[in-house]
């Protein structure tokens, strides 16, 4: 992940979350009081975003310590301690939501990529995340998806060139579409192509584009694209896609299956953190 952006990140979320303080915390606790915080796992799952959380409680006081007890990518069971704060009670009462939060949806992203990931074992068709991700947090969704065995594909608009139905109604075909990006384009960058029959297909094929995807098309009709393309490009099936049909689609050949469904409907993991000790002003309480 890109630190920087990170960093935007955080403090972002820190800001719509903080505003102009933490009043319950502020004038509970003294800025003086110490603590120690448990992070485990209310739920079997894949952990992503430690070093996120982390972040998070550094932003607001950099002498907090994180201490991971797993690895990112690491499948744990139900009560798994996960990592251990220590430092400031006020910097881990409020960091602790939005710290949660990110580690929260990240690891349910991770957790839900990797049961389609299982779907596939011994197979050579790969999983790829789409663009159908929360504004603002793509880095953080499509890190997750790379954490639970899945593979990135186009981050945005500018690094890939994928022309889709509209686009193709805008042109006025697939070839139009084709020859205007090559046209037009001064740099080398794959071309995906979106077909939904065997015509847009043969088109697609050509005009010799690097991928063509094959968007909500039947079983049967997936089977006869990839014999149609015969290995002159790759294929990525789209359209529907879940983990009761996933192995069905990849055994009809196709070299990718996209799901939208891996960012733009995930359950969060149920993780919680849990004050375990602070020192107040005189001894220690636990």
């Amino acid at each position: 992940m890109n630190k920087k952006e990170l960093i935007q990140i955080i403090n972002l979320a820190l800001k719509e979350d903080i505003g102009s303080g933490d009043i319950t915390t502020n004038l509970i606790i003294p800025d003086f009081q110490k603590g120690i915080a448990e992070i485990f796992v209310k739920e079997d799952g894949v952990i992503a975003g430690l070093n996120v959380a982390n972040e998070v409680f550094k932003r607001l006081n950099n002498k907090i310590t994180f201490r991971k007890f797993i690895k990112e990518g690491d499948k744990v069971s139900k009560g798994t301690k996960i990592a251990e704060v220590k430092g400031s009670l006020r910097a881990l009462l409020t960091g602790e939501r939005t710290a949660l939060n990110f580690l929260q949806r990240m690891s349910g992203i991770a957790t839900f990529t990797s049961k389609f990931v299982a779907q596939l074992e011994g197979l050579n068709t790969k999983i790829l995340d789409t663009r159908k991700t929360v504004p603002c947090l793509r880095m953080l969704d499509k890190y997750s998806v790379k954490v639970g065995g899945g593979t990135n594909h186009r981050f945005g608009l500018y690094d890939m060139v994928l022309i889709k139905d509209n686009h193709i109604k805008a042109a006025g075909s697939i070839t139009k579409a084709v020859q205007l990006i090559r046209k037009k384009l001064k740099k080398k960058v794959r071309i995906e192509v979106e077909t939904t029959n065997l015509d847009e297909v043969k088109e697609a094929l050509s005009n010799k584009v690097d991928i063509i995807m094959l968007d909500n098309m039947s079983l049967k009709l997936m089977e006869q694209a990839v014999k149609l393309i015969d290995g002159k490009a790759k294929v990525e099936a789209s359209g529907n896609v879940t983990l009761q049909n996933v192995r069905k689609i990849a055994l009809t050949g196709v070299d990718f299956i996209s799901a939208g469904v891996l960012t733009h409907s995930v359950k969060a993991l149920d993780i919680s953190m849990k004050i375990q000790k602070f020192n107040a002003e005189l001894g220690e309480q636990r």
